[in-house]
């Protein structure tokens, strides 16, 4: 049981984030006693992955979480003695705002699908019903009660397995056929229906199916049979191959916990068109877009870009000037400047310097080659992987976990300022030497002067890839650059059904960029650029060459990212904050924050550090496995399953393209 907690730690961490959780394993790794705790009921916090109910019970939790009060908890106010004093956390989640889904795709009348808890379908009716009806049928478990595990309880999200090895369950939570808009505190339902009014039903499926023979007809009660095929990131990332997480990956081991897939393509989105861009020697010289003296000129330019620092009379005249007037001092075409700008730097045409600029695109040419032909790799089930890989980490070291565990407030000292214990909502104090804390479990007071940015984020279910090739298995990213100056450019990640994100038949498309309005004001646009609704397609024949949206949420999450510690209010001197996602491509602010509040807190430890090979471990006794540990200064062997306690390989193996 929870409440039964040891109470002496060396380091309490609240939060699962992909900081939060290098961090854990980390210090677990170096023989410090841990105790990781996360309010929700799932790993990673805002960097989690969800199965399409999972994101459908999500989305009910905020709704809860906005419009319900807190449930009581234990009064924690006479565990505070008088040369002590409590700093209370946050409540509520508010990291996530203005969520709207909708679902474009039609119910199959073949099917007959009898939905659970869903309303039936009534066209005539603006707002069918509220958003709590039609989403109880996908409710996370609920449960009064935390739990905790430490090594041999950790439980993992997926075995390590190949693809052909994969065995998915088909859900059996069926959701609503209606149209699904939630803004703000309020939330209805709207009946999707054609544009020339409403139809019957069974006659558009017979007349959809005879104008598109040759496109296979994917209707939501499908999507929501499939659910469990689905991991959908809330924060949409890609590991640069030679990036600093990637590298982490493998020295701390922790690589053999997860396997990853080639970003297969880098799209350009032209005058109205995607196309796709040259990354290596031989696609630039493979490309049709390119004419012969263009590919002379790119292939010039970004062999000086490899090596740009050994030659500074070459940039230093143009320090000051922005890397898009850089490109065409270099004398590249229009076409070229498009493509090396938001293609291969992937930076702001506005904002971004020229050395910022040869940074980029320098890092993107040395990543080239490593694993594939683009830099990029994507964790096979999602994003959300990369914390459960540390946390699983953190626990065969030791570390204890605890999830739908709320802490209510930190007890600090009077007299050292210093943080001694956390309260949690059992009322139990627990004692540690450090605290690490994510953003958004700080209260309004402690954040009153910090200045939040935000991210816009919209998912999409799509049915056939934006740029379409002999092969479906793709995996694209392609950035849309702004309609006006000083907007920002939208990041576009397509996946295929092999990154083990999607069904069958289908693409789960990502839309990042940061945040000016609302999440749909924002990549609404860009949607209606690269997609088609799906219940257009009747009347609007000639853009059935686009792919077809099926269904689309959109939501702002808060960018804690690149605030002080001097902004928040209060903080005692051994708190550490983590902020959460970034609204960058890679995963470096992460791993580079985890490793600086490491180093702050143990100045002297090598940070996630090889483990040990298991032949090198001694037991006390040939038949004789170790005892739990007592003590936070020993390394605990663990006999695996047959399976696991093979000699580990190399690394990189796992990295597969």
């Amino acid at each position: 049981m929870a409440d039964n907690l040891p109470t002496e730690f060396d380091v309490i961490i609240i939060g699962t984030g992909l900081p939060e959780s290098i961090l854990a394993a980390a210090c677990s790794r170096n023989g410090q006693r841990v105790l990781h705790v996360d309010s929700r009921s799932y790993y990673g916090g805002n960097w989690a992955s969800f199965s399409f109910s999972g994101l459908l019970s999500w989305l009910k939790e905020y709704q809860q979480n906005n419009d319900i009060g807190e449930e009581s908890t234990v009064a924690w106010q006479d565990l505070i003695h008088e040369t002590e004093e409590a700093i209370t956390l946050r409540k509520k989640d508010e990291t996530i705002q203005h969520t709207e889904a909708f679902c474009y795709a039609s119910q199959d009348v073949e099917d007959n699908v009898e939905e659970i808890g869903a309303l039936q379908k009534n066209p005539s009716s603006g707002v069918s019903s509220t958003f709590t009806e039609v989403l109880d049928s996908a409710c996370l478990p609920e449960e009064n009660q935390s739990s905790y595990f430490n090594s041999d309880e950790m439980p993992a999200k997926h075995t390590q397995k190949s693809d052909r090895e994969i065995s998915l369950e088909v859900t059996d939570v069926e959701e609503s056929v209606e149209k699904e808009k939630y803004c703000g505190g309020k939330t209805c339902i709207h009946t999707v229906s054609d544009k020339d009014g409403v139809k019957d039903e069974s006659k558009s499926t017979v007349e959809d199916n005879a104008n598109q023979p040759n496109r296979n007809r994917i209707t939501y009660s499908k999507i929501v049979k499939e659910g469990r095929r689905f991991n959908i990131d809330l924060v949409s990332k890609l590991l640069y191959s030679q990036g600093s997480l990637i590298d982490l990956l493998i020295k701390s081991d922790v690589s053999r916990y997860v396997e990853f897939k080639n970003v297969t393509r880098i799209l350009a989105f032209r005058e109205g068109k995607v196309e796709q861009v040259p990354c290596s020697r031989a696609d630039v010289f493979n490309s049709k877009e390119l004419t012969m003296v263009e590919k002379r000129i790119l292939m010039k330019f970004l062999t000086f870009c490899l090596e740009y620092e050994q030659h500074p009379d070459e940039y230093q005249a143009f320090r000051q000037c922005s890397f898009s007037e850089y490109l065409k001092i270099k004398k590249l075409t229009p076409n070229l400047q498009h493509f090396v700008l938001h293609s291969i730097a992937m930076t702001s045409e506005s904002s971004c310097t020229t050395i910022d600029g040869l940074n980029a695109t320098k890092n993107f040419l040395q990543c080239l080659g490593r694993f594939g032909n683009t830099p990029f790799l994507f964790p096979l089930y999602g994003q959300g992987e990369i914390p459960q890989c540390f946390c699983r980490m953190c626990a065969v070291f030791g570390g204890i976990y605890c999830l739908r565990h709320k802490v209510q407030c930190f007890v600090v000292d009077k007299e050292s300022g210093r943080c001694k214990a956390i309260i949690d909502h059992f009322g139990q104090r627990i004692n540690a030497k450090y605290f690490i804390v994510e953003d958004s479990y700080l209260s309004e007071e402690t954040c009153l002067n910090v200045q939040y940015k935000q991210i816009s984020r919209a998912v999409l279910i799509t049915d056939k890839s934006i740029l379409k090739t002999d092969s479906d298995q793709q995996t694209s990213i392609l950035i849309v650059p702004p309609a006006e100056p000083g907007a920002s450019a939208v990041r576009v990640t397509e996946l295929c059904s092999s990154t083990m994100t999607c069904m069958k038949d289908t693409y789960l498309v990502h839309l990042t960029c940061s945040s000016s309005k609302t999440a749909r004001e924002d990549l609404e646009s860009v949607v209606e650029k690269l997609f088609t609704l799906y219940s257009d397609t009747e009347i609007n024949k000639e853009e059935l060459t686009k792919p077809r949206l099926l269904w689309a949420l959109y939501f702002n999450m808060r960018d804690s990212s690149g605030i002080s510690r001097s902004s928040y209010n209060g903080l005692p001197s051994n708190v550490y904050v983590c902020s959460g996602p970034d609204c960058g491509l890679g995963n470096e602010h992460a791993v580079k924050q985890a490793e600086t509040l490491f180093q702050e807190i143990f100045p002297s430890e090598e940070f996630c550090p090889p483990p040990p090979n298991p032949e090198d471990i001694i037991f006390d006794g040939d038949d004789k496995q170790p005892e739990v540990p007592g003590t936070n200064n020993a390394i605990i062997a663990k006999l695996e399953s047959s399976e696991e306690s093979k000699n580990l390989e190399n690394p990189e193996k796992h990295l597969q393209n």
